[in-house]
């Protein structure tokens, strides 16, 4: 497989599109399916697709398309979705108990291990069988366990000292819910996830649509 060590952000964020869409058309027992319908029903265009997919090879085959499963299984090895993820929670308020619940059910190979508070009233409670632990002793269980991604959801202040804190114990990436951008050293990667940004651009596409109204 083609690899470059250079791939935009942007084509990496509609790889998990792809693959979303991939498994609705495993689950209806499609086998295959071209650019042009894979565009419509992805809202991407069909030169977008093959682009992006280019990029690591390609996939396709002239007069056949893409095989749906071949695709799919493609591009869970691109996003190393191939093997499972050993996680901690850091906070245990309603968004990491959220988050911890998700991850429980939905089985996406992303596998929370530790939930760790400060909190002493929130500290020794169980969420899906998992005792929230003391956030003094996260170091020694994230060396011991092996965790691979630390998930912060801790109030803003807080935030930079727990991911430092994460990065010394050994974790490869962190998931950031905390309202500020926190920065690691380059052998970590990081995920700054800022909810209110998303509602923001909601509200400019609704406001964009409103007015495109107005003016018929």
């Amino acid at each position: 497989m083609k690899r470059q060590t250079k791939i935009s952000n942007a084509v990496i964020k509609r790889l998990p599109r792809y693959r979303r869409y991939l498994r609705e058309l495993q689950k209806k027992g499609i086998d295959k399916i071209s650019s042009n319908e894979f565009s419509n029903l992805t809202g991407y265009t069909a030169s977008q697709i093959r682009q992006d997919l280019n990029n690591f090879g390609g996939f396709g085959q002239q007069g056949y398309g893409y095989s749906v499963d071949g695709l799919y299984n493609e591009i869970s090895v691109i996003l190393g979705l191939d093997k499972e993820y050993k996680m901690v929670i850091v906070g245990a308020g309603n968004l990491g108990q959220a988050i911890a619940n998700h991850t429980y059910y939905y089985k996406t190979g992303f596998i929370v291990c530790g939930i760790f508070e400060i909190n002493p009233k929130l500290i020794g409670m169980k969420i899906n069988d998992i005792e929230v632990m003391d956030y003094d002793s996260i170091v020694e269980f994230v060396e011991d366990n092996d965790i691979d991604i630390g998930i912060i959801c801790t109030t803003k202040d807080a935030a930079q000292e727990v991911a430092d804190k994460l990065c010394f114990a050994g974790v490869g990436g962190l998931w950031n819910f905390a309202p500020v951008d926190i920065e690691t050293p380059h052998h970590v990667a990081v995920e700054n996830m800022h909810i209110s940004d998303s509602l923001h651009s909601l509200a400019y596409h609704m406001n964009k649509s409103q007015n495109q109204e107005e003016k018929k």
